[in-house]
């Protein structure tokens, strides 16, 4: 069989990433994340974010550096185990740590440009 890219046979998986200029499958899965996030909270795609997502600004608790930022969004307990890889429970924490400003872009293409300096 044929490969669909010559030249790369013996060569591990890092260095075929470097020689095609992408990125590994857990970076893209995150970036990816991180942007449908972005879009469901600040209204880009027709998802209702209150069923995917509860924020800050909307939880009555005392404030905590993760707490105060009104877009970043509150752990909810996944039971069973199996549940902490559904989308909504796994990017909670790396959506979080972002910096407030970069969720404070005002369009996608912006937010897209700013996470690609930061991952």
């Amino acid at each position: 069989m044929v490969g669909m890219v010559s030249g790369l046979k013996g060569r591990n998986y890092q260095e075929k990433l470097k020689e095609l200029g992408l990125q590994t499958l857990e970076t893209r899965r995150r970036r990816f994340d991180m942007i449908q996030t972005f879009k469901i909270l600040k209204g880009f795609d027709r998802v209702d974010s209150s069923l995917w997502f509860e924020t800050v600004g909307n939880e009555p608790s005392r404030r905590t550096r993760q707490s105060a930022y009104h877009l970043n969004l509150v752990k909810r307990q996944a039971r069973p185990e199996i549940r902490s890889n559904f989308f909504s429970i796994r990017v909670i924490e790396p959506w979080n740590r972002l910096p407030t400003e970069l969720k404070e872009s005002k369009t996608v293409k912006s937010f897209k440009d700013g996470l690609d300096t930061i991952i």
